[in-house]
């Protein structure tokens, strides 16, 4: 791996180049180029918000409303939650990952082009609560998007039990021209009707209000079918046995500052991870990997 005088980092031979900067608010960042697709990284929450491939839409929804201060989440993107999802009484929601600045272990542009991240969250107070774990972030860019998160018990002697996320935020042309497959026959928890356990009976999803969900022993494939952006969002998934799907509509939009009162029309959030009842309960020594691939491929 050598390193240029402008920041960028380059495999001998390879076309894969990571740029070393300050983002919005000054926060680090990693920009990604490779032969077929752009990404941007934030070390805060080891927090990807942007992949693009050439000649294409963005695939992942940034607001232009999210706030890029230290300690405070990114709105948009792909958040790392972790290792709670969701509200816990008396601490912040969604965990602590992704409000720290995880440390940079490793940049590995490879000889066909892709380039891969790695990252740790650092020791912290917040992580005192917890039995002793590791959890690492692998990022790879390349022609599809791929995650892993590996989440390691370091204790002898007792058990980890932790939730996590990968809360992606996808952007979409318009969200009553969308439809989401892959959910159907599936039992979720209604957040919106108060956690009330339905099942999923339609073949697609259609958003035409408030979706919040929880989908249970949901471990395949989701896709997301943009016929105005000619696209599908293919969603693939290993060690995830949840899938939350998430827009927040007219009025729960107003109600975040750090969202625009509108921009519910263009995103969606089709979420991987093992939350509720799919947490996950590591032995000592045991560790876990939330593997996500997110692809598109064009509608003929």
């Amino acid at each position: 791996m050598t390193t240029s005088q402008s920041g960028t980092t380059a495999a001998p031979g390879a076309l894969g180049r990571v740029t070393f900067l300050d983002g919005q608010g000054e926060l680090p960042m990693l920009e990604i180029s490779t032969p077929w697709s752009s990404a941007a990284i934030y070390l805060q929450g080891a927090h990807v918000t942007q992949f693009k491939k050439k000649d294409e839409p963005p695939m992942l929804f940034l607001s232009q409303c999210s706030r890029f201060v230290e300690g405070q989440p990114i709105r948009g993107g792909i958040p790392v939650v972790f290792p709670w999802f969701g509200q816990r009484e008396g601490l912040g929601q969604h965990g602590f990952a992704r409000v720290k600045t995880w440390d940079l272990k490793e940049v590995a542009p490879a000889p066909d082009g892709s380039v891969s991240v790695r990252f740790r969250l650092p020791a912290c107070p917040e992580a005192s609560d917890f039995t002793p774990f590791t959890a690492d972030y692998l990022v790879t860019v390349s022609q599809s998007l791929t995650l892993q998160l590996v989440i390691t018990n370091q204790s002898n002697d007792a058990e980890f039990t932790f939730e996590n996320c990968l809360h992606s935020y996808f952007e979409v042309s318009d969200i009553t021209a969308i439809s989401v497959s892959g959910l159907n026959g599936l039992n979720y928890l209604d957040k919106v009707a108060h956690f009330v356990e339905q099942t999923e009976t339609n073949e697609t999803l259609r958003i035409a209000s408030e979706v919040d969900r929880v989908y249970q022993n949901a471990t395949g494939t989701v896709e997301i079918l943009d016929p105005r952006f000619g696209r599908i969002i293919r969603i693939e998934k290993h060690g995830s046995a949840s899938t939350v799907v998430w827009n927040p509509w007219t009025a729960k939009s107003r109600q975040m500052p750090d969202f625009g009162d509108e921009e519910f029309e263009r995103m969606i959030c089709v979420e991987a991870g093992n939350v509720a009842s799919n947490s996950i309960s590591l032995p000592p020594g045991a560790t876990s990997t939330l593997t996500v691939k997110l692809a598109t491929e064009t509608l003929t």
